[in-house]
């Protein structure tokens, strides 16, 4: 089997599946990239520096594998595709010999990827986009975090990460809370094969330090029963959400709401994450939380 070229388009990518007896699997949100300029512009985002240790989640054809390694990177790749891990283990056999790239075939979700590598470690990938939030929320929720991220996603999903106050929801929260958020590139469908029905972008997350925000686990833990309560219902407003959903005495929550200079009759979606640290603070203890319940 030849070895993919690191300079190719859509035709090369075609005529490389079919040489090597794969397909593109729509249930593994397998869009292959296919545009070397996009690859260029991934990797001047990404920064990557000899010894540099990267997280690569779905290499697939490994384009972005081979950039990272050329710029002597250290890479470990987490690839679910049994015939793409095989793909992956023929092309790069020198590096994985020489152990400058790991491999681990298997599915990303059912590893421990803030220990798959030895911190501290960036992350660069053209993410599966039906598993773009749970692994942000493993990623950026467990410890050691990535000194940086630079992913490839949805172009909504990257919109709605980067969302400011109006059209925020539990996720741009979740993630503006842990890191910087920045949408570097867009990117048309044209630069994959095969052409997703979506357009994608590539975001860059730089986290905050460990000690930047919430330090008590507990506390942390309180803040997202606080905002998923919110977000349960969003386009009501907050005071009548939050009593509802955490049960807590109206009364308390308008004062809370008070104190934290939220209007009561704003939605979740408007709150920006210093309000919800402010809000909490204000609380104090956060009411039982009725996720899974109907309101």
């Amino acid at each position: 089997m030849a070895a993919a070229p690191a300079r190719i388009d859509a035709a090369v990518v075609r005529q490389t599946l079919r040489e090597a007896g794969l397909r593109a699997r729509h249930r593994l949100s397998q869009n292959f990239l296919a545009d070397p300029d996009v690859l260029d512009a991934i990797l001047e985002e990404a920064g990557p520096v000899p010894g540099g240790r990267v997280l690569e989640v779905g290499p697939g054809l490994g384009l972005l594998t081979g950039g990272l390694l050329e710029a002597g990177c250290v890479v470990t790749a987490v690839e679910l595709d049994r015939g793409l891990a095989a793909f992956l283990r023929e092309r790069f056999e020198p590096e994985l010999a020489a152990e400058r790239l790991r491999l681990i075939e298997g599915d990303a979700l059912d590893q421990d990827l803030n220990h798959a590598v030895e911190s501290p470690f960036d992350v660069v990938a053209n993410l599966p986009y039906h598993i773009t939030s749970p692994i942000l929320h493993r990623l950026l929720g467990d410890r050691p975090r990535p000194t940086r991220l630079v992913l490839m996603v949805q172009r909504e999903v990257a919109e709605r990460i980067a969302s400011p106050p109006g059209g925020m929801s539990y996720l741009s929260v979740f993630v503006q809370y842990h890191a910087r958020v920045r949408i570097a590139i867009e990117v048309p469908p044209e630069a994959f094969e095969p052409e997703p029905a979506v357009r994608s972008a590539v975001i860059v997350l730089d986290p905050y330090p460990d000690d930047d925000r919430l330090a008590d686990a507990a506390a942390e833990d309180a803040l997202w029963r606080l905002v998923q309560a919110a977000f349960r219902e969003r386009r009501k407003m907050l005071h009548n959400v939050l009593s509802r959903q955490l049960r807590l005495e109206p009364a308390r929550v308008d004062a809370a709401l008070s104190a934290a200079g939220i209007a009561p009759d704003r939605r979740p979606q408007t709150v920006a994450v210093g309000e919800w640290l402010k809000l909490l603070e204000a609380l104090g203890e956060v009411g039982e939380d009725r996720r899974g319940t109907r309101s």
